[in-house]
């Protein structure tokens, strides 16, 4: 049996753990991916509306997993982990813990954009088939009228907050160190899209090993609930070296917490539906996939 693989999230919980020894402690042999979909980049010269985007852009998180990850497991919002899970081509998605990440839609501090309403037909920059995609979606049909609602793609998560930088977008959807640090930087945050993460496994993971990967986050979630101050410089280890130059770590908050609860039927099932009243999702409904697509 190799070793098992775990591709970091952007979050703080792996590192807690490994910092405690609590993989090792649970008998794990693990290591981590080389290429973290988290710090990836894309270039971002020119933005594109979501008809018009190169296919460079028009990859995600759904996609990647769908392809299959190089590694034993790896998160993504529930959205995504639930589609792919739903074609059952590598791998499934865990339904004993999700988690919530904070995010938002973010504006330049001298924007003339001021509130949620301001957002209407404005192109909010996204990853596709990604959490910024669909949370965008979710937020942004809570305040305005479906045809209201535009999102452009814009390659990865830090690739989102070099744009606003540069003011080459009006708006972004960001989450975790992303929204941290443009809230550091004086960005304003016009609407919240905080939205759930799944875990997606493969199908070729060990299933002892992949119970004690998630005993160990619950006792690394345990240690942040407790002491995040402690924990923050691990914000650093998957940030772009420029963008770490500027961050100030002190000021961020915890970010993705990971609940230990069941992801249900009922939440699968709201999901799907959601997902296919939107045209995001390509499948037949007439019954549930929940017991093909999880693993408990």
């Amino acid at each position: 049996m190799g070793k098992f693989v775990i591709q970091p999230h952007g979050r703080l919980q792996e590192w807690v753990a490994e910092e405690h020894g609590y993989f090792t402690d649970e008998g794990l042999d693990y290591e981590f991916a080389q290429e973290w979909f988290a710090g990836a980049s894309r270039t971002t010269s020119a933005i594109q509306s979501t008809d018009s985007a190169p296919e460079e852009f028009k990859s995600g998180a759904l996609e990647d997993m769908s392809k299959g990850r190089a590694c034993d497991v790896s998160g993504a919002c529930h959205w995504a982990v639930n589609d792919a899970a739903s074609h059952q081509t590598s791998g499934k998605l865990w339904a004993a813990a999700y988690s919530v990440s904070p995010a938002g839609i973010f504006v330049a501090p001298d924007s003339d954009l001021r509130t949620p309403e301001d957002l209407a037909n404005v192109p909010v920059a996204v990853g596709y088939h990604s959490g910024s995609h669909y949370s965008a979606i979710q937020g942004l049909a809570s305040v305005l009228e479906r045809d209201q609602v535009t999102t452009t793609f814009a390659g990865f998560p830090y690739d989102r907050v070099r744009l606003m930088l540069r003011g080459e977008v009006q708006a972004a959807n960001v989450f975790g160190p992303q929204y941290y640090l443009l809230e550091q930087l004086g960005y304003r945050k016009l609407l919240d899209t905080t939205f759930m993460m799944g875990f997606f496994v493969s199908n070729e993971a060990d299933h002892a090993d992949t119970e004690a990967y998630f005993r160990a986050l619950e006792r690394a979630q345990r240690d942040i609930d407790l002491e995040q101050e402690r924990y923050k410089k691990y914000w650093l280890r998957e940030m772009p070296e420029d963008l770490a130059a500027i961050a100030d770590v002190r000021r961020f908050g915890p970010g993705e917490r990971i609940v230990f609860q069941q992801y249900t039927r009922e939440m699968y099932d709201a999901t799907q539906r959601w997902m296919k009243d939107w045209g995001l999702l390509d499948l037949d409904l007439t019954e549930s996939r929940y017991a093909d697509s999880v693993l408990v």
